[in-house]
């Protein structure tokens, strides 16, 4: 028989950091989500910044009714991330349930779990990225049926913005929506502005329209915001950081002003 290793204790306990990175952001995203979690790690997370998700139960097909479905999940899902420590933000990844529930809802709910977090929506952080542009003048692009669209066109425009155009794709299924070619949505993007608007909002956290935010605007000549692109930006200067990336769109390059909702 071996003589068994012998195993010691250390001396003394190691020194512990307060947290193991300086910056934490909760995601809360659907169970159906192909793109939220990629251009997180893409665009936020770094040695700085951890970005930590929970995920809730979704059902297609993309519905008011089923968005709004996901309201009470909210609280829960917010809980399990890192549970009973701090996050410095928290965000909804989805657009569309942001309108139907309401931004004010979504935080009221996450905030339960959550007191600490600054609660981003991808509502909310498109119309500050919009303000920050100073486009008071859109079009808008979603992957979504007119039923569902509906909402969203009366939430921007009682806001104060001036819709020239609004495109729908149609689609009911997130999974696809996800699965639409990079080259379509340029393609689509560029059909979708009007000549007269200041920028283009590209809807749907589902949609795989941050990859690719320079190459619309280098197409239409038009700053463009979509909604992963705007609740990174939002999540970024929300954790104070201010590293201007013009590379990946005229919004990264520019701070968040004043307060945020």
């Amino acid at each position: 028989m071996e003589k068994p290793v012998a195993l010691s204790v250390a001396r003394r306990a190691p020194r512990l950091d307060d947290r193991p990175l300086e910056k934490r952001i909760g995601l809360v995203i659907l169970a159906t989500d192909h793109t939220t979690e990629v251009d997180f790690q893409r665009l936020v997370a770094s040695d700085r910044i951890g970005v930590y998700v929970a995920r809730i139960p979704y059902a297609n097909p993309v519905t008011p009714e089923n968005l709004r479905a996901m309201q009470p999940s909210l609280t829960a899902a917010a809980a399990l991330i890192l549970p009973d420590e701090a996050l410095d933000v928290v965000m909804y990844s989805c657009t569309s349930a942001s309108v139907v529930i309401g931004d004010e809802q979504v935080a009221a709910a996450i905030k339960t779990a959550k007191p600490e977090a600054a609660v981003v929506t991808p509502t909310a952080a498109a119309v500050k990225g919009l303000w920050t542009l100073g486009a008071g003048r859109i079009s808008v692009l979603t992957p979504y049926t007119v039923e569902t669209s509906r909402p969203m066109a009366d939430y921007f425009a009682a806001l104060g913005f001036e819709i020239d155009r609004f495109t729908c794709l149609g689609l009911t299924d997130d999974r696809e929506m996800a699965r639409i070619a990079l080259a379509e949505i340029v393609a689509f993007a560029r059909e979708a502005t009007a000549p007269e608007s200041d920028a283009l909002f590209i809807s749907c956290t589902a949609v795989r329209a941050a990859g690719v935010v320079a190459e619309i605007e280098a197409a239409i000549g038009k700053p463009v915001v979509s909604s992963n692109y705007a609740t990174a930006w939002a999540c970024l200067r929300l954790c104070s950081d201010q590293e201007a990336r013009p590379r990946l769109g005229r919004l990264m390059a520019l701070p968040l002003e004043g307060e945020w909702p």
